[in-house]
């Protein structure tokens, strides 16, 4: 019942700033060389290792999702916030974009060869995590890559702190400990990318980036 609760309060909350959140994001991979270093390594070893076909989960408005099929993927976007779906749809009409939730996806088993979390597990309660990683493990294909963004949490005293998120209660997360926790779900880390905040982030944060392989 908590999970449902905290899923319901999200979407409710990202339906209510979807129209500003879209403006504010649509263009931010053009400010951050390193997210876009990352994601083209995320799809070069998909398409190495697979067809391509690659869920964007937590989509937001498609952004991403579009910027995916521009590396040539197979990609299409999952978001609880109907909201954000109906702009990513108007966005990008030849992309493909669902309703739906991440501890539940309607996914078969072993369909696609990449999975991309990009700041949406900050919204999953800690003891909601290793089921949702598990989801994660089931949609991949053997040898499938799971590449994973968030804020990172000050040091491994602190494996997760909640912070103050402009929409919704969300989640930093200790690099290891959430390193550790993907290995548990059978997803092992193959990559790491740590970005220091700059001078102008609202949030002096660390953001962390793990690319993990199903094993």
């Amino acid at each position: 019942m908590v999970e449902h609760d905290v899923l319901g309060a999200t979407r409710e909350a990202y339906d209510a700033v979807a129209s500003t959140y879209e403006q504010m994001f649509r263009d931010t991979l053009r400010d951050l060389p390193l997210d876009r270093a990352m994601l083209d390594a995320f799809a070069e070893v998909v398409r190495e290792g697979g067809e391509g076909r690659v869920a964007d989960l937590g989509c937001g408005p498609g952004h991403v999702t579009a910027h995916l099929d521009g590396l040539g993927l197979e990609a299409f976007g999952v978001d609880a916030s109907p909201a954000m779906i109906g702009l990513a749809r108007r966005a990008h009409p030849h992309l493909r974009f669902d309703v739906g939730s991440m501890a539940a996806l309607d996914i078969a088993d072993g369909a696609l060869d990449g999975v991309l979390s990009r700041w949406s597990v900050i919204h999953i309660p800690p003891d909601e995590l290793p089921a949702v990683l598990a989801e994660f493990h089931r949609v991949l294909a053997p040898g499938g890559h799971l590449l994973i963004a968030f804020s990172g949490s000050e040091g491994p005293s602190h494996p997760t702190q909640v912070f103050d998120h402009a929409v919704a209660p969300a989640h930093r997360w200790w690099p290891d400990y959430l390193a550790a926790t993907l290995r548990a779900s059978g997803l092992t880390e193959t990559a790491r990318m740590t970005r220091e905040p700059r001078p102008a982030d609202r949030r002096q944060f660390q953001e962390v980036h793990l690319l993990a392989r199903k094993t």
